[in-house]
């Protein structure tokens, strides 16, 4: 599961080589716009990633939208949705 995690984040997470002087707003701005590519390739409507990974489908769409700081552990809950599995719990 990890080496999803890993490749999700690599598919997601903007920047990866980034160095300061960045843009925390065009860094959320990205990473939103790569969620949504990430579902919609996998053909999941918001609703659906809301049930599987348990986040409200409204804070899934301030994520996309590039308005929702979100935390490593719900990134994690995000990929496991959208690659099918479910996240280990702690």
């Amino acid at each position: 599961m990890l080496n999803q995690v890993m490749d999700f984040a690599g598919e997601v997470l903007p920047g990866s080589c980034a160095v300061p002087p960045y843009s925390e707003t065009a860094f959320l701005a990205e990473l939103g716009d790569r969620l949504r590519s990430s579902r919609t390739r996998c053909d999941l409507s918001r609703r659906e990633l809301a049930r599987r990974s348990g986040i409200s489908e409204r804070y899934i769409a301030q994520i996309e939208a590039g308005k929702g700081n979100v935390s490593i552990v719900l990134l994690l809950r995000l990929a496991s949705a959208i690659h099918g599995s479910q996240p280990q719990a702690a």
